[in-house]
């Protein structure tokens, strides 16, 4: 089986990931929900991980790591947090379903949500975005498509933006892929999805976020902390974690940063070579339009004109074995933007290997000739 779905979930994981996660599991109590002494060093340990993102985004403190799931609940966190009735939020139509849906959601409840559309180019019409945040209490935007690869320049939305106006990121194909400082950046928050570029295990996530924002509590519940108190906790990280962490997950996305710390470039270069031989390959067949070019996040859409995608990608699996994903990708406004009706979506990892790629491609001719 060849695996070509990670910007799905990562189907490869560094050994010191598994064995965290493994270890997590053989002995596990609950962080900071008891006094004795596995309660606490499983507490430690969590905390040591704040550390270990905070330095690897640049987030100001350790408190401003706040743990998650995933992707979808950092940006539901970060969104319903800081947005309410008669503000004004810009977005974009190459969001995913988890910018998407809460803005829609909010909309109902008198937000006014603008979205801006992409250029001739298939990229984020960042000019657009710019014009269209005037006023707006937040700008969200993702760091790279799911659907193509592409990515705006955040540095000069930053900089075209309001200072006043928050900058939340959708991270979930970005993060481990490239170098994300948030302070640097100007992000005030970024959402992170543990188990794709970061080499967490699934259950991982992460909203990361400036001193200057503080979302209200998207969840309520026990925190280990002020339990005489009905209200949530007034600080962080303890205001926005409700409930039992998921400590297995959170090792797990440690060791990957920890593993990022140094193979990050490399990997990324590697990502960025296997992407372009895909691609290169991809350019020689007949019957295939591509819609990504050359990205480092591993991302290569493109659709078969005598078979459907999700067909396409059906057959893959079934015919070939090789796992990559079809339809609109949970980003129906990106493909709308594109005037596509679904995409088969190859994504790769610094994982695999040139032969996989080469074997891809005679399964994608054969499929593209009508075989």
């Amino acid at each position: 089986m060849i695996y070509f779905d990670n910007a799905a979930t990562g189907g490869f994981k560094p050994d010191g990931v598994l064995s965290a996660a493994a270890a997590a599991l053989k002995m596990c109590a609950n962080p900071g929900r008891s006094g004795h002494k596995l309660s606490l060093a499983c507490a430690e340990r969590v905390y040591s991980v704040r550390n270990i993102l905070a330095e690897f985004f640049g987030a100001p403190s350790a408190d401003r790591v706040v743990f998650t799931k995933n992707c979808t609940e950092a940006l539901n966190t970060a969104i319903f947090g800081i947005i309410g009735t008669g503000d004004k939020v810009v977005s974009t139509v190459a969001e995913h379903n988890s910018v998407l849906r809460p803005l829609h959601f909010l909309e109902s409840r008198g937000v006014k949500v603008e979205l801006a559309p992409l250029t001739v180019h298939g990229e984020i019409d960042v000019d657009a975005l710019v014009n269209l945040a005037q006023g707006a209490r937040a700008v969200i935007v993702t760091l790279a498509s799911n659907v193509t690869g592409t990515a705006p320049d955040i540095a000069r939305i930053r900089a075209g933006i309001s200072p006043e106006t928050y900058l939340i990121c959708d991270g979930a194909q970005a993060c481990g892929h490239q170098k994300i400082d948030i302070s640097a950046l100007g992000i005030d928050a970024l959402a992170v999805a543990g188990h794709k570029g970061m080499l967490g295990i699934q259950g991982s996530g992460a909203l990361v976020f400036s001193e200057r924002f503080n979302p209200r509590p998207f969840m309520y519940g026990g925190t280990g902390s002020e339990s005489i108190n009905l209200n949530m906790p007034d600080f962080y990280p303890d205001r926005l974690e409700s409930g039992t962490l998921s400590y297995p997950a959170i090792v797990s996305l440690g060791e990957g940063a920890l593993y990022l710390k140094s193979h990050m470039y490399e990997n990324r270069d590697r990502t960025l070579y296997l992407t372009d031989l895909t691609l290169n390959g991809l350019h020689k067949i007949d019957g295939i339009k591509i819609y990504s070019r050359s990205n480092h996040f591993g991302i290569v859409a493109i659709a078969f004109e005598k078979i459907q995608s999700e067909m396409a990608a059906y057959r893959l699996s079934e015919e070939f074995s090789v796992c990559v994903r079809g339809g609109l990708h949970c980003a129906p406004l990106m493909h709308e933007a594109l005037s596509s009706e679904g995409l088969v979506r190859v994504s790769l990892s610094a994982f695999n290997n040139e032969r996989e790629v080469d074997y891809f491609l005679r399964a994608a001719e054969k499929l593209a000739q009508g075989n």
